[in-house]
Formats: C-alpha cells, structure tokens, sequence
C-alpha cells in the first residue's frame, strides 16, 4: 500500500545500496566464499612491475622494494550486462565487499600499501566476470646473503608471493604473461649494486599442517660496485704496506725512526680493519676482505719483526768485535748504538764515538777541532761529513744488515705474487 511504501522511505536504519553494487549484484551473492567453491581450484594471475629497489642492507640481511602488484581472475557472480562491452573501474572502497586473492609475501618484515592521497588500490570488473586488482605496495624481505667473497661478490636475492589460506586445491597461482610477467623500470640504480639480471619463476612450498601450495619467485642478481671499496679499504692497506717497506731503506742505528714509522703503519691497518668489520654484519666465516687486510696487516707486522730482528743481531755482532779488540772491559766504553741511544749522533767509526764519560759530541767536536788546529783530514766527523756529501747512498748500503737487503727484495716480491693470486682468484 502507500501506507507502506512511505513508511519504508522514512526507515533510515536501512542503507540503500550503491548503483554500482547494484549493478555488480552484490548483496545477491556470499562473497566470502571463493568464486567457484567446491569445484576445481581458481586461477589467479600475477604480474608485477617493479618501481625501484630502494636500499641493500648487509647488516640487516634484507631488501626494501616498491611495486606495483596485479592480480587477475574470474569471478563470474560480478558479469554484468554493458551494451558498449566497457570494464567498470573503482577503487579501494569496493575490495571490502568482494572477494579478492589473499596473496601475502613470504619472508617480508614489513610491508604496506601507498595510501597518499587515497589508498593506491585500483580494481577494474569486465562485463563477463574477468577481474583486475592492482596494488602499489613497498615492501622488504629478507636476502639470505653469502658475504665469503665481499666485497667481489654477487647476491642472489628473491620475493616470494603466496596465497596464505588457499591451497593449491582451492587456488593456482601463476604468472599471467610467463617471463614476460614481470617487467622493471629503466631508471632503477643502486649505489653499491649493479643489476645484473631480473627473473620470474614458480614453485610448490609444503607445510605439514595445511598441504602444497603455489609460490611465485621474483629473482634478481646484484653484482656489487668494488670501487667504493678499492678508494676505502684495498688502496690504504697497499699504502700501508709498501710504506713499512720504508723502514729497510733506513739505517739500521736509526732506532726512533724505525720504530715509530713500523708502529704507525700496524695501528693504521688496524684501524682500517675495525672500519670495514662496523659496517658488516658479525658472520663467522672469513670474507675475501679480511683475508687481504690480514695478509696486509702481517706484511706490516713483519716488517716490525724484520727490524727488531736487524737490531738485536746488529747489536750482538758489533760487542763480539768490541770484545775482539779488547774495548768491552773499559769502563766508560759504549757500542754505536749505545752511542746514538746517548748523544742522539750517527757514528759509523769506532774514532767517531765519543768515549769520555759525559760526552757532547754534536757540539763538543766541532769547538775542538777549532781549538787544536787539527786538519779537515785528520778529524773523523769532518771526514765522515765529506764521505756524507760524496755518497749517501753508499753510506746507507754500507750501514745496513744483510737482512734489510733481502727484505727489500722479499718482501715487494712477495706482496705483488699475492696480490696476482688473490684479485684472480676473487675476480
């Protein structure tokens, strides 16, 4: 009656569907069931594009990645009639009310969908059921990286898509348009990475308690850039290294110079070594790095030992001469290295040094050669401030233990064969 039908029209608990759920049909129909229920399993489609790869984190062990998700099926409850054959477009507000793939990623951390200015949901309904969802989505997983060739290596990392409730009884995952399913943008870079290769694949993953399902792999390979770490690791331990080599060109009485430039070059390589260990995750296993810092650092520390190994036998050799000659019992005698450790003076003759018991060569020499008269050829330091301007380089050949000469050969010789061996072994 008209009683009624006012009546009805003034009822405002009721909410009057919109046109386009009308259209669709949806009240008519349970949408918490999957299309098809009880029959064979449901296509679903994917296909994805991949905006850009945000960061690479080795501590971490992950990946950050932002793209765009599509999926496509049929769900034959959502046809409709269209005289023009024209798809239906809507957005986020309608996914609530139908049934949509419950797709989630496999080993994400986290994971969201771009919701600025609205949620970046778009869906898409053809007048004979065929449905296209799309989601822009930025998500990061995990990357179980092998660092046993850091930094000359290269990752192998995947994202993984599965439905979390339907099995392969109930849904089939697949990609839409096979290896062509999963495209890139061309801009895409990452400053330590090279991208060396992106793929798709698929794959059944069991669970015990709940049966196989369908998972769908987005493969890449990132090669990592080994000039970033050439300029900030290799190049300062190659420095490091041959500038200990410095130490065998120095004379073997120069003890504070030695000493000091050996202890310089450990520290220093210790310190790049704690630099390049800070920014890495703590595996227990050896990385390609490690293996050239440490043979850098013993090159170092070898060279240290090389020097204490000079003076210890300079030392013993030159009290067995003084021995020989009878000095070593004299009360105020002194080797050369005792001599130079006193007065801070080079000697390399026994007339050079200074045998008084509160000597001031430097300076003293010099007022007595002044005093007495005595000729330029007679007075050892001014014959061995001759010979210094004659030849200097022969001096420090003469002064130098037969061990700083094959160290000089040795240890380059070495260093290079290993170099050779490690860069074509890593490369």
């Amino acid at each position: 009656s008209k009683r009624e039908i006012k009546i009805r029209k003034l009822d405002s608990t009721k909410v009057r569907p919109l046109k386009s759920e009308q259209l669709l049909h949806i009240e008519d129909h349970d949408f918490a069931l999957r299309p098809g229920f009880g029959g064979s399993p449901i296509p679903v489609g994917i296909d994805v594009q991949v905006e850009s790869i945000d960061s690479i984190s080795e501590v971490d062990m992950d990946f950050t990645m932002t793209l765009y998700l599509r999926h496509y099926w049929k769900d034959e409850r959502l046809s409709f009639r269209s005289n023009k054959n024209k798809s239906m477009t809507f957005d986020g507000r309608l996914i609530k009310k139908i049934w949509v793939p419950d797709v989630f990623f496999v080993h994400s951390k986290r994971s969201f969908i771009h919701d600025t200015t609205v949620e970046n949901i778009m869906l898409r309904v053809y007048p004979d059921g065929n449905v296209l969802f799309s989601l822009r989505i930025t998500v990061s997983a995990m990357c179980f990286m092998d660092f046993s060739r850091f930094p000359l290596d290269t990752q192998n990392c995947s994202l993984e898509l599965e439905s979390y409730a339907y099995n392969e009884d109930d849904l089939m995952l697949y990609w839409k348009h096979g290896n062509k399913s999963l495209s890139t943008d061309e801009h895409i870079s990452l400053s330590q990475f090279f991208i060396e290769e992106f793929s798709a694949s698929s794959g059944l993953a069991f669970y015990s308690s709940t049966g196989w399902y369908n998972r769908l792999f987005i493969n890449f390979a990132l090669r990592r850039h080994i000039f970033f770490f050439v300029l900030q690791s290799y190049f300062p331990a190659m420095l490091m290294v041959m500038l200990s080599w410095v130490s065998f060109w120095i004379d073997r009485r120069a003890v504070p110079a030695r000493v000091s430039l050996g202890i310089t070059t450990v520290l220093t390589m210790s310190t790049i070594m704690t630099g390049v260990s800070a920014s890495m995750p703590q595996v227990s296993y050896i990385k390609a790095v490690d293996v050239y810092l440490w043979i850098s650092f013993l090159f170092v520390f070898l060279s240290v030992i090389e020097y204490a190994a000079v003076n210890y036998l300079t030392t013993a050799e030159e009290r067995k001469q003084l021995k020989k000659r009878g000095k070593a019992s004299g009360m105020y005698s002194m080797d050369a290295v005792q001599a130079m450790a006193f007065d801070g003076c080079f000697h390399d003759t026994d007339e050079d040094m200074d045998l008084t018991p509160f000597p001031d060569p430097c300076e003293e020499n010099e007022t007595r050669t002044s005093q007495t008269n005595i000729s330029n050829a007679d007075t050892p330091r001014l014959r061995r401030k001759r010979s210094l301007k004659g030849g200097v380089g022969r001096i420090i050949l003469q002064n130098n233990h037969v061990i700083d000469t094959y160290s000089r050969i040795i240890f380059p010789s070495v260093y290079i064969v290993f170099n050779f061996f490690y860069w074509g072994l890593y490369m």
